[in-house]
């Protein structure tokens, strides 16, 4: 049976045009699900994030002239003591090394020995544990090398110590050093322990 040729243009383009209107039924769903995504929402901000680095503070004191003589014997001793503070807000580890002159020639230091003791019952009694023994112009303990090193010493924040020295000139001490000079200067260093094993 032959086709009415208008009858099925008619229905195709009804069908093309159902076919529209599906697609932007679709289309108008599709945006009305977007549109309607409207959410409630919230924003806090968390500010006053502050940040203050800690302090490492060493402090001697006396600050200078720990040992002083101006008439030492051969047998003499000659005695200081000597606090240790940490006023920073971070534990410490420190180290002593020395230096002496020898500006008149006559090398007085390499005749005097140094002991460098912790605070025991008094260093009047300088019974505490040595810390040095041995030439002045060697005195030293611990390391100033980072991390730590045996003989260094430690001290917690606001914390302090009391060490006992004492300066010996040898009793066999001959003439040739008579009215002898030497200075000497300690040198403490010192950094923080935390993260620094």
């Amino acid at each position: 049976m032959p086709v009415d040729q208008p009858d099925y243009e008619h229905r195709t383009r009804r069908r093309v045009g159902l076919f529209i209107a599906i697609v932007a039924t679709g289309a108008l769903a599709v945006a009305g699900v977007v549109a309607s995504l409207a959410l409630f929402t919230d924003s806090d901000a968390l500010g006053a994030n502050a940040f203050t680095t800690g302090t490492i503070i060493l402090g001697l004191s006396p600050t200078t002239a720990l040992l002083t003589s101006s008439a030492l014997m051969p047998g003499d001793n000659v005695n200081g003591t000597l606090v240790v503070t940490n006023s920073g807000t971070g534990a410490l580890r420190y180290a002593m090394s020395s230096s002496s002159t020898n500006t008149d020639g006559k090398a007085l230091a390499t005749q005097m020995t140094m002991i460098v003791k912790t605070l025991g019952t008094s260093c009047a009694a300088f019974d505490g544990t040595p810390l040095y023994t041995g030439a002045l112009s060697a005195a030293a303990f611990g390391s100033n090398a980072a991390g730590a090193q045996a003989g260094d010493r430690t001290l917690a924040a606001a914390a302090s110590e009391t060490l006992c020295f004492r300066a010996s000139l040898a009793l066999a001490t001959g003439n040739t050093f008579q009215n002898a000079t030497t200075t000497t200067t300690f040198t403490f260093d010192s950094e923080q322990t935390a993260n620094n094993p």
